[in-house]
């Protein structure tokens, strides 16, 4: 079976609108590292977070997430 990588655009996003890495955190509901471990690409979010984050940014998920299947 194939592996799935998740790249993701929180940083960019997060960073337009000048919040940083714990702003983000308090509005998901989540902990600085765990919005840190996902920018960096060491966790992928669970599916009700990554729903989560496309509500607050008002954006589409594979718009924030972009799925990349590795062979």
């Amino acid at each position: 079976m194939a592996e799935v990588s998740v790249k993701n655009k929180l940083r960019e996003l997060r960073a337009a609108r000048d919040w940083s890495q714990a702003d983000l955190a308090d509005r998901l509901g989540v902990s600085r590292q765990t919005v840190n471990a996902i920018e960096t690409e060491k966790y992928d979010p669970s599916l009700p977070l990554a729903f989560k984050t496309a509500k607050l940014f008002r954006k589409p998920i594979e718009e924030i997430f972009l799925f990349d299947q590795m062979d």
